[in-house]
């Protein structure tokens, strides 16, 4: 019985912790307003930002400053902390400023000669900026801890927690790169294990709602439009010249080949197009969805005791329901773009086979 209650204290405690950054600025916003606008919440949440967003406790906003990096219209650098736009009284530093609304929602802007607002060269290290480093930094204190446990201990087996990553890198090693690419593999198999461990691990920090986690970095475009080139180019650039001659002078009667030819071009931009969109969209939905539940707490809270209760109940299982469902979607994020990757590289391999007939 003891060890029922002690359980059931520690997973309440742990819900509590949960839910803790999003619930008090949440409630906040539907004090102020009367209202919780649901789109500024979730949208703030999963967005990027020029500061590290913890927690709002009262009307204390506790925050991470981050560096901000510009370069002005007159060809000067500057270099300050975000914090400094919330020490000017006018929220303006050395002539920047944080746009509220308009074109530019969001951005450092500036203002040129003739008053209207211009983005300068913007290179600040703003939340997802933040988070890929230090993301990337623990990955790999974890696999260069790994592989020298490894290397010390060469005629022995690993158990517990290096035994479980030699798992993982063996089992997509084998059985994803290995199996799809074929003979060859060996030279695309760094780049294909860096990648699927850097979306897994930053998928799984995004789950974690609290500092140093939270942060939507798979579920921002530019990351994802990003690794999408870096297999663009893996995949086009050791292409082997059966692969082009498919695309340029595909094994079609010469009638269809004005008609082949184009489809093929397109077809090398749609396969990592595809790798883009299905890893952002499924991330960021993800995030989003788990806030929308969240919110429904305080939407209900002045609908009657009754159903906002029934709401929370309902809220809290569904929240904790994605949470869990987002555990499997990382790790499968992370195994379909390396394998897709995997692929894709193997189909740009492709023999000349006319030869042996």
């Amino acid at each position: 019985m003891k060890n029922l209650v002690y359980k059931i204290r520690r997973y309440t405690w742990l819900l509590l912790l949960m839910f803790l950054p999003v619930l008090p600025a949440s409630a906040n916003e539907s004090e102020g307003k009367g209202e919780v606008d649901v789109k500024s919440i979730v949208f703030g949440h999963i967005g990027d930002s020029y500061e590290w967003h913890i927690t709002t406790w009262g009307e204390t906003h506790i925050s991470i400053p981050l560096p901000v990096i510009v370069m002005g219209q007159d060809g000067t650098w500057h270099m300050f902390f975000s914090s400094e736009f919330h020490h000017s009284p006018t929220g303006e530093y050395e002539g920047f400023y944080v746009a509220k609304g308009g074109q530019f929602d969001g951005k450092i802007v500036e203002k040129n000669a003739a008053g209207a607002e211009v983005r300068p060269l913007d290179l600040s290290i703003t939340k997802t900026a933040f988070a890929i480093i230090l993301n990337s930094i623990l990955l790999c204190v974890i696999i260069l801890g790994v592989s020298r446990w490894s290397k010390r201990n060469p005629n022995q087996a690993p158990k517990g927690f290096v035994g479980t990553m030699e798992m993982f890198i063996m089992d997509i090693n084998d059985n994803v790169i290995k199996a799809c690419i074929g003979k060859g593999y060996e030279r695309y198999s760094p780049y294909l294990l860096t990648v699927f461990f850097f979306i897994f691990f930053n998928n799984l920090m995004g789950l974690i709602p609290i500092f140093p986690g939270g942060a939507n970095v798979t579920g921002n475009i530019a990351i994802t439009l990003t690794l999408a080139c870096c297999t663009l180019l893996a995949v086009n650039l050791f292409a082997t010249k059966e692969y082009w001659k498919e695309i340029f002078w595909p094994d079609v009667p010469l009638a269809l080949k004005p008609i082949m030819i184009p489809i093929e071009i397109v077809g090398i931009l749609t396969k990592p197009f595809a790798l883009m969109i299905r890893l952002f969209a499924n991330i960021m939905a993800g995030h989003s969805v788990i806030l929308s539940l969240v919110c429904l707490v305080f939407i209900t809270a002045t609908m009657g005791q009754v159903l906002n209760g029934s709401m929370t109940v309902l809220s809290v299982f569904f929240g904790i329901f994605m949470n869990i469902l987002e555990l499997l979607v990382a790790y499968i994020q992370a195994y379909v773009f390396t394998m897709l990757s995997s692929v894709f590289i193997g189909l740009s391999l492709v023999e000349h086979h006319h030869e042996a007939k």
